[in-house]
């Protein structure tokens, strides 16, 4: 399976199954090239977050919770919130958990509080954990470090975080680094990763920003 940044809380994620785009951005966050997929995932229509019409190759959307199953990946959405008064503020969150390529990949969109003991429960053994960081209308840094200790997943990729490319009034990814004990950290390209290769103990991996050509 293969994963790569595209901007704020979109990754394009390619396995044998299918190609998934989660969250596409609105064209505030620049270009991001040509968007193709076979599955699009929506965590809340967000102008950062639901741009859907962006990608072409007539995707499937997936926008609410449910269990689903296309292209012999299996998907299920859980219902959260995106803040911490219960969506009384900012609304609803959809947290996606996709399973591809006999992993468990979670992306917890824009999420807004800590998880609870039942919504824990419900995501089961995640074993690639996509992460906003950035505060502002998600989860801070010392708010997504508890959340890392609470679904133990095998690898965390940040998102959600202030983007030197636009400007944001999110918080640097330096300061959830800090929480989670890491003094350097350095971006790769992409993250390859399969079943047989995923660490014993929780590894948090950065991710560059993917370069248009």
């Amino acid at each position: 399976m293969e994963l790569t940044w595209l901007a704020h809380a979109c990754f394009r994620i390619r396995s044998r199954e299918a190609v998934v785009i989660t969250d596409p951005p609105g064209k505030e966050w620049g270009s991001l090239g040509p968007l193709q997929a076979d599955i699009v995932t929506i965590s809340h229509r967000h102008p950062g977050h639901g741009n859907a019409e962006a990608v072409t190759g007539d995707p499937l959307v997936v926008e609410r919770p449910g269990e689903y199953e296309i292209r012999d990946v299996a998907i299920r959405g859980i219902a959260t919130y995106h803040d911490g008064d219960k969506g009384q503020r900012l609304g609803k969150n959809t947290v996606f958990l996709l399973e591809m390529e006999a992993m468990t990949l979670c992306h917890l969109g824009d999420l807004g509080h800590v998880p609870s003991a039942t919504q824990t429960e419900e995501l089961g053994n995640v074993d690639v954990l996509l992460l906003p960081v950035g505060g502002g209308s998600t989860i801070d840094a010392t708010k997504a470090a508890e959340t890392v200790s609470l679904i133990t997943p095998k690898i965390v990729v940040p998102m959600h975080y202030q983007d030197q490319r636009v400007r944001t009034d999110l918080e640097s990814l330096d300061r959830f680094l800090k929480e989670m004990g890491i003094s350097e950290a350095r971006p790769q390209q992409r993250l390859n990763i399969s079943k047989s290769q995923l660490p014993a103990e929780t590894q948090v991996v950065v991710l560059e920003r993917r370069r248009q050509t």
